[in-house]
C-alpha cells in the first residue's frame, strides 16, 4: 500500500462529503436572540458599538419577536432599559415597568411560538449600575438582593415570561427564585441560571446597550477570569438549587469552561456570545480584514462544538436566515 496509509482528507473532498461527516451542526432552534427595549423611545435607536443592534420601541420589538418566531429561533432574551432608576431597581418589579410590559407585549405577539426569556437582574434598573442593592458601606448586599430577585421572578412570570434567567451571580439566587415561583403558582416556569458568569472586559458594548450607570466593576460577585474549577462548583450549586438550564458567559473567550460544564451537566447548557465578541467580528469585517459571514458562522459553530446546546447571539436572526437559505 502506498504511503500514507491513512488519508483523512478523503472525507473533505466535496461540500457534500464534509456535510455528511460533520460532527456538529447549526439550526435556528439552537439560537436565542437577545433584544433590548428602551422606555420612551419613539424610534429604534442604533447601538453604536454594536452595529446592526438597536434599542427597540414596543412596536419594533414586537416585529423582531414575530420575525424570530417565523425564522424558527429557539428563544428571545429580553432586557429592559428604564427611563428612571433608583437605588433598589424598583422599575424591575413594576408590572408597568419597561421589561414587564415588554414581556407581555411580546407574548401577545408570538404566544407560545418561541420561548420568551426574561433577564432577571437589577443592573439595568439601579442608579448605581450594580446587580444588587448596596449596603451602608457601598457593597452589594447579597441576601437583601435575593429578596428582590424572588419578587422580580414572580413579576416576570406574571407578565408572561416562559422562562426567567437570573444573571446577577448572587449566592443562592436560584433557590430563592425557585421557591418564590413555586409559592406563586409558577412551578412550571423554568429557571435558566447564569451559573458561570465571569467578570469580563468583553462586556463593554453591552454597557452602552443598557445605558449602564455602573462606576467601577463587578469583580466582587462575578467570577475571576483566572479560575476554571470554580465554574464547576458554581454550576453544581445552581443545579442543587433547582436550575433547569445553565449558562456560561462569555462564550468564545471561555470555551474551555463551556466544554467542562457541558461534560458534567445533566441539564441543557447555554452559552452567551457577548457584545464584545460580537463587536470585534463586526469591526474586523467592516475593515475588510475577515469574511463576515464565514466568521460569524464559524464563531457560533465553535460555541456549539464546545458543548453548548443553545447559543445566545446577536446574529441569531441573520444566521437563521442563512441556514434557511442553505436548506
Amino acid at each position: 500500500m502506498s504511503f500514507p496509509t491513512h488519508r483523512p482528507r478523503r472525507l473533505r473532498t466535496t461540500a457534500a462529503m464534509r456535510r455528511l461527516v460533520a460532527e456538529v451542526d447549526l439550526a435556528p432552534r439552537q439560537l436565542i436572540l437577545p433584544a433590548f427595549i428602551r422606555e420612551d423611545l419613539t424610534d429604534p435607536r442604533q447601538i453604536e458599538s454594536m452595529p446592526g443592534v438597536v434599542q427597540h420601541t414596543t412596536d419594533s420589538l414586537k416585529r423582531a419577536a414575530a420575525e424570530a418566531a417565523e425564522l424558527g429561533l429557539g428563544g428571545l432574551m429580553l432586557f429592559g432599559v428604564p427611563a428612571v432608576r433608583d437605588a433598589t431597581g424598583s422599575a424591575g418589579l413594576d408590572p408597568d415597568g419597561v421589561l414587564n410590559r415588554a414581556i407581555a407585549d411580546v407574548r401577545s405577539e408570538v404566544g407560545d411560538d418561541i420561548v420568551v426569556i426574561s433577564d432577571l437582574c437589577l443592573d439595568e434598573f439601579t442608579d448605581h449600575g450594580h446587580c444588587g442593592v448596596l449596603d451602608a458601606r457601598g457593597r452589594v448586599d447579597n441576601d437583601a438582593t435575593l429578596e428582590i430577585y424572588g419578587r422580580m421572578g414572580v413579576a416576570q412570570a406574571e407578565a408572561g415570561a416562559h422562562m426567567v434567567a437570573p444573571s446577577g451571580m448572587m449566592d443562592g439566587q436560584v433557590a430563592v427564585i425557585r421557591q418564590a415561583l413555586d409559592a406563586a403558582g409558577f412551578e412550571d416556569t423554568p429557571v435558566l441560571a447564569y451559573a458561570a458568569k465571569y467578570a469580563s472586559a468583553f462586556y463593554g458594548p453591552f454597557r452602552e446597550a443598557v445605558d449602564s450607570q455602573l462606576s467601577g466593576d463587578r469583580r466582587t460577585y462575578q467570577m475571576d477570569a483566572s479560575n476554571r474549577r470554580e465554574a464547576l462548583h458554581e454550576v453544581e450549586l445552581d443545579l442543587e438549587e433547582g436550575a433547569d438550564l445553565i449558562m456560561v458567559k462569555p462564550a468564545m473567550s471561555y470555551l474551555d469552561i463551556l466544554a467542562d460544564v457541558a461534560a458534567m451537566s445533566p441539564v441543557p447548557v447555554s452559552a452567551y456570545q457577548i457584545s464584545g465578541e460580537y463587536a470585534m467580528i463586526e469591526a474586523a469585517a467592516a475593515n475588510g480584514w475577515i469574511d463576515r459571514r464565514a466568521a460569524i458562522t464559524e464563531s457560533v459553530l465553535s460555541i456549539r462544538r464546545a458543548g453548548a446546546d443553545t447559543v445566545l447571539t446577536y446574529w441569531a436572526a441573520e444566521l437563521a436566515g442563512w441556514l434557511k437559505e442553505g436548506n
